[in-house]
């Protein structure tokens, strides 16, 4: 360890955790898009990883390159669900030719 460091209030980190989760929950019932609640969740669950790495991994009081370390596939990952975000909420497309197929299947009958 890098420096000497008290006991962090863990109940206080739990009700913090606790508190987020239950703001999760009325999110999903919150009437916006799907792309905001998305991204409100994605934003609520990285608050809530970082309270866990941050107290009850100890990365607080570590070295600030084992912070990166730590930190750096959690930002790709974001990044990731950010970005395919647009695709979950997107309506599928239906081409001309599965189109007209599918009327003429329909004319058939």
């Amino acid at each position: 360890m890098s420096a000497e460091h008290h006991e962090p209030n863990y109940m206080a980190v739990f009700f913090a955790l606790f508190v987020l989760t239950i703001a999760e929950v009325g999110v999903v019932f919150m009437p916006l898009s799907k792309l905001v609640i998305g991204m409100a969740l994605v934003l609520m669950a990285l608050g809530k990883a970082a309270l866990v790495a941050l107290y009850f991994m100890h990365l607080r009081y570590e070295k600030f390159a084992l912070g990166v370390i730590a930190l750096t596939p959690l930002i790709l990952c974001t990044l990731l669900i950010f970005s395919l975000l647009p695709d979950l909420t997107a309506t599928p497309r239906v081409s001309q030719a599965n189109q007209a197929a599918s009327e003429s299947v329909v004319e058939a009958q």
